[in-house]
């Protein structure tokens, strides 16, 4: 499917992005966090700057996995990221992975062929109606204030948890309008139509409010309490719109059981690779002895 491999494609990018921005916002004061400062010292920093290009990369693999396949399926195939972003920087800086990395790599791929197989997400309709995103915006607007009030009350790992999820969300919302706006080429409206669609111009809003809640999230706090948040409440506030938005369906009854069994293994492993020195960049990677 051509929709899995730009997941696939998109996961890379963007896994690889995390760990880029992380290296570069953790040398940030405290002083400049929730500031657009923030942002103004991270330009000044080369490997922030790389990693803001594997983003835009993502953004183009990510639309046309989205204009290819349900939310429900594309969206949760980024838990890989991590994964994925550990086993080439393991190959790049020929530095091998402990025994409990590939744990984790295990746990989180395991976990992502779990989830999808149980809830097995079919159907939806490819745009959304206009009236629908109000009450939707109305209760993300929300959600997300709640999550930044609680976070400029707390410090270190709490706040960047709250942050992260802050940003999982805006990601997700992201990727509903990217996924509605792109939908109008294909229905036939052209590029005017694409061009001119107010899904267009709310995803650029969201996907730079996202990144701005990341690079926080990412200058709060170690990578470990981060990097979970971030990649689960993606995947599951992106079902939730598919659902809720598009029409798709997912699994439940006793389905649920194995799906939870899913996101406990996804999140398990996140944790242990997040804990890696290539993810946090906290060691240098030691090369691999002949």
């Amino acid at each position: 499917m051509i929709s899995v491999l730009f997941a696939v494609l998109t996961a890379i990018s963007n896994g690889s992005a995390s760990v880029l921005q992380r290296r570069a916002a953790s040398t940030v004061p405290d002083s400049h966090a929730l500031r657009l400062s923030l942002i103004g010292h991270l330009l000044r920093k080369p490997v922030w700057l790389a990693g803001i290009g594997l983003v835009m990369v993502a953004a183009v693999c990510q639309a046309v996995a989205l204009a290819t396949g349900p939310i429900a399926v594309v969206q949760p195939i980024f838990v890989i990221e991590l994964p994925i972003t550990l086993l080439i920087a393991s190959y790049v800086f020929r530095s091998a992975l402990p025994r409990t990395a590939w744990y984790g790599v295990a746990a989180v791929t395991g976990g992502l062929a779990l989830g999808l197989g149980s809830a097995a997400p079919t159907g939806g309709s490819q745009t959304v109606d206009g009236v629908s995103w109000i009450p939707a915006l109305i209760v993300t607007a929300v959600f997300e204030a709640l999550l930044i009030t609680a976070a400029r009350r707390t410090r270190h790992n709490t706040r960047a948890a709250l942050l992260a999820l802050a940003a999982a969300c805006a990601y997700a919302v992201t990727a509903a309008l990217l996924k509605d706006a792109v939908a109008r080429i294909e229905d036939g409206a052209g590029f005017g139509t694409f061009f001119s669609s107010w899904q267009l111009y709310a995803t650029a809003v969201a996907g730079i409010g996202a990144l701005f809640l990341l690079q926080n999230a990412l200058q709060a706090g170690s990578l470990v309490a981060s990097q979970p948040m971030l990649t689960l409440g993606d995947a599951l506030i992106s079902i939730t719109y598919g659902v809720t938005l598009f029409g798709e369906s997912v699994r439940t009854g006793w389905w649920l059981i194995p799906e939870l069994v899913a996101v406990a293994l996804i999140t398990v492993g996140c944790v242990e690779l997040a804990r890696s020195p290539l993810a946090s960049g906290t060691n240098p990677p030691k090369p691999r002895t002949h």
